[in-house]
């Protein structure tokens, strides 16, 4: 498989509080020869208490969103604890399912079902456990459903996104 092959467009939607999990997704993917270029806004701690103050206006900060979602071919939702209750999971999941974006879920460990963001339900493509095989098969366009451990789910949805 080609360099070019193996390059995914990534937009990974999360709860600042899984920040590490990103980097150990990403470097997992990496581990296994892929190259994945991740769009998604990871917060300096500056940075989020702007966001925390007020200081930079939700006009913005959508924006932002929408133009890396745009550019990514698939988002990617990781499900941790409390990612359910994150308003800005749930609007970047509907932006990605407006603009046609495939979405695919990943537990992290110790997310569990009752942690799925209500539009993931709703939009998802593939909901996944914590495992490359998984995880890749889900971007590249296989609607699989498992719960955290990798056992066999029933989607809720019945359209998915699509795949551009």
């Amino acid at each position: 498989m080609s360099e070019e092959n193996k390059r995914r467009h990534l937009f990974i939607s999360h709860h600042h509080q899984d920040d590490a999990e990103v980097t150990k997704l990403t470097n997992m993917l990496s581990s296994k020869g892929y190259d994945i270029r991740n769009s998604s806004v990871r917060m300096k701690p500056e940075n989020q208490r702007r966001v925390e103050e007020k200081r930079v206006s939700d006009t913005v900060i959508e924006r932002i969103l929408r133009m890396k979602i745009s550019w990514a071919s698939t988002v990617v939702v990781l499900i941790g604890k409390d990612t359910h209750t994150r308003n800005w999971v749930n609007w970047e999941i509907d932006k990605a399912h407006q603009q046609g974006k495939r979405i695919v879920g990943v537990f992290v460990r110790g997310g569990t079902e009752a942690d799925i963001p209500p539009s993931l339900e709703k939009y998802g493509s593939a909901i996944v456990g914590w495992n490359t095989d998984s995880i890749i098969s889900a971007i590249d366009g296989q609607n699989n459903f498992q719960t955290p451990d990798g056992n066999s789910r029933s989607a809720v949805n019945v359209g998915g996104s699509l795949n551009c």
